[in-house]
C-alpha cells in the first residue's frame, strides 16, 4: 500500500478536520459512495493521488465490512495512528446512523407505496451511473500499474463477465481473479526490482 511522505501533499490538519471531512463525505454518500469518496479525497482534498486511491480502495474492497468504512480507518490511521482511525470511523458512522434510524422509522409506514418503490428503483439507476462514471475517470491510473494495462483490462473483463453474466458469487471471483492478479503483480514487482521492467 502506498504511503505519502510528510509534507508532500495536503493532509488533514487535525483530528477535528478528519472527523468533519468524513462526516460530510458520509452525508453525501447515498448509495454511490465510490464516486463521492473519489471526488472528495482525490479531486477536492487531494489527500490521495489517483494511484493511491486505487490501491487503497482495492485493499478496502477485499477486507470484510463496508468498503468506505475500511478506507476511512486506513486513512485515519495513516495520518494520526489508531486515534485517527477511530475518529475517521466516528465521522463515517455517527450522523448517517442517526439519519438511517429516523428514515427507517418513517419508511416503515410507506414502504408498500408504489411511489416510494419507484423512487428507490430510480435511485438505484443513478447509483449505477455514478459508479460507472467514477470507474471511467480512474482508468487513466491503470497506465502506472505494475501489472500492465493489457493485463488490467483482461482482469476487469474476466471479473465483469463472471459477476454480471455468469452470476458467479463475489467471493469466488475475488478468490480466483484476485489470486491471479496478486500472483502476476508479485511476479512483475520482482522484475521491476531486478531492473528487467522499467517503471
Amino acid at each position: 500500500m502506498t504511503t505519502q511522505h510528510e509534507g508532500s501533499s495536503p493532509r488533514p490538519s487535525s483530528l477535528a478536520d478528519l472527523f468533519w471531512s468524513f462526516t460530510m463525505l458520509a452525508l453525501q454518500g447515498f448509495g454511490g459512495v465510490l464516486a463521492i469518496v473519489q471526488r472528495e479525497l482525490v479531486e477536492k482534498k487531494r489527500w490521495l493521488t489517483p494511484e493511491e486511491f486505487m490501491e487503497d480502495w482495492a485493499v478496502a474492497q477485499i477486507l470484510p465490512g463496508p468498503n468506505v468504512v475500511n478506507l476511512s480507518l486506513m486513512i485515519g490511521d495513516r495520518y494520526f495512528g489508531w486515534r485517527g482511525g477511530l475518529v475517521a470511523l466516528a465521522g463515517m458512522l455517527t450522523f448517517p446512523l442517526l439519519i438511517v434510524l429516523a428514515l427507517a422509522a418513517l419508511f416503515a409506514g410507506v414502504s408498500d407505496s408504489p411511489g416510494v418503490q419507484g423512487a428507490l428503483r430510480g435511485m438505484g439507476a443513478v447509483t449505477a451511473g455514478l459508479i460507472g462514471g467514477t470507474g471511467l475517470r480512474l482508468i487513466s491510473s491503470l497506465e502506472k500499474n505494475v501489472m500492465g494495462v493489457l493485463v488490467c483490462w483482461v482482469l476487469a473483463a474476466i471479473t465483469f463477465t463472471a459477476i454480471a453474466w455468469l452470476r458467479v458469487p463475489l467471493g469466488w471471483v475475488l478468490l480466483g481473479a484476485g489470486t491471479l492478479a496478486c500472483g502476476w503483480a508479485y511476479r512483475q514487482l520482482g522484475k521491476v526490482q531486478d531492473g528487467v521492467i522499467e517503471e
